[in-house]
């Protein structure tokens, strides 16, 4: 896919009844519920259902950590499907910091969606390019939506990850 394609069509890949937006501080709790709901149950291959590691990293998803973000300034994004958080994702800068989806909600295009719309803020901020660490589990969902692999990251406590990258042509 061309990347200039891609990013002009962010809003119209967009699932019907989906909306995508800054999160608010009143979304915290369908956040963690999703964020927490997504690591225990789609990314097993990165956790290895092993208890500690699920606990590490689930630690700061709760509901308190996410309020303290989004006060703090972090720049989160939800995507919302008949009243519900069913994705969330955040960036800083040039980078994709996080994006989960609820795990009833995946193959629905709405974590595609939430993607672009990163990428689409990533590129409005003057960008023109995007990096991220993918975990193993998601590094596919990257590559079918224009990312590529650049290297091995540093571990993240017990999950490792993929550093990649994709280019953005800037808006015109």
């Amino acid at each position: 896919m061309n990347n200039k394609r891609g990013i002009a069509q962010a809003f119209g890949n967009t699932p019907k009844g989906v909306a995508l937006r800054p999160a608010r501080v009143f979304d915290v709790f369908g956040m963690s519920r999703v964020l927490i709901r997504s690591i225990t149950h789609l990314c097993e291959a990165d956790h290895e259902n092993d208890p500690q590691k699920l606990a590490d990293w689930t630690a700061d998803k709760d509901p308190a950590s996410l309020r303290g973000w989004i006060q703090s300034g972090a720049n989160l994004w939800v995507a919302e499907q008949d009243g519900q958080i069913a994705a969330v994702g955040g960036i800083r800068a040039a980078e994709i910091t996080l994006l989960y989806i609820d795990p009833d909600r995946t193959g629905s295009g709405i974590g595609r969606a939430l993607l672009h719309q990163l990428e689409h803020e990533i590129a409005a901020a003057g960008f023109a390019e995007a990096s991220l660490e993918a975990t193993r589990t998601a590094q596919e969902f990257y590559k079918r939506n224009g990312w590529t692999a650049t290297g091995r990251c540093a571990e993240r406590g017990e999950v490792t990850c993929l550093a990649m990258h994709k280019s953005l042509h800037p808006l015109v």
